[in-house]
């Protein structure tokens, strides 16, 4: 059983796979509370699903492209039979964790972005940085970034972990509205970072507080 926030149809705003439809499971609740949240209404609401019944939810999509998001995802031991069930149903399937909570669990072939926090978040003393070890060229890693501290937070931790050979990408998305795109895009530049930077394109499409999108 599973506590299901939302489940839409979308464009996928972030990751290698930004621009493409989406269908997002959103599960609630989440053990951080990052400064930026911008999901703050999946602390705790929710419903009670059955794996089944969000595996039909999903299929009446008609969308082969399925993330896994929330609140924090790991958080619910039934996730894992719900990659399962996706996977064996031939989705190409994602999920985003926020990096405190461990990887390891994760079925091989689900793609995993993985949150690292920056000191901006309030939230940087979790992470789990025994994860960097389980990557692989799969997954991706995000850093969300709200000024230069955590630009060089995150510029320093790429370099250190080798980040970029690891994992088969390295996104640095500014927090929307706080710290211009176009800053950070020259501080990439700058220091020729092998990163990709990334808007949140349905932020941009819809309004940034609008739901289900």
């Amino acid at each position: 059983m599973l506590t299901i926030n939302e489940i839409f149809h979308s464009i996928q705003g972030e990751s290698t796979h930004a621009g493409e439809p989406c269908v997002f499971v959103r599960l609630t609740a989440c053990d951080l509370r990052c400064r930026w949240c911008d999901t703050p209404y999946a602390f705790h609401e929710g419903r009670k699903m059955s794996v089944d019944d969000v595996v039909q939810a999903v299929e009446g999509h008609g969308c082969p492209l399925v993330e896994i998001t929330g609140g924090e995802p790991l958080l619910q031991a039934d996730v894992v039979r719900l990659m399962e069930r996706l996977l064996a149903s031939g989705k190409t399937v994602m999920i985003e964790t926020g990096g405190h909570r461990s990887i390891a669990g994760v079925p091989g072939g689900v793609i995993r972005v993985m949150d690292i926090k920056c000191p901006g978040s309030g939230e940087v003393e979790k992470n789990d940085w025994s994860n960097i070890a389980l990557l692989t060229p799969r997954d991706e890693v995000k850093f969300v970034i709200a000024d230069r501290a955590d630009y060089e937070f995150a510029r320093d931790v790429v370099s250190r972990e080798r980040l970029a050979e690891r994992c088969g990408a390295v996104l640095f998305s500014p927090v929307h509205g706080e710290l211009h795109p176009r800053q950070l895009a020259e501080w990439v530049l700058a220091d020729r970072l092998p990163v990709r930077v990334q808007l949140q394109l349905h932020k941009y499409i819809w309004d940034a507080q609008t739901r289900g999108v």
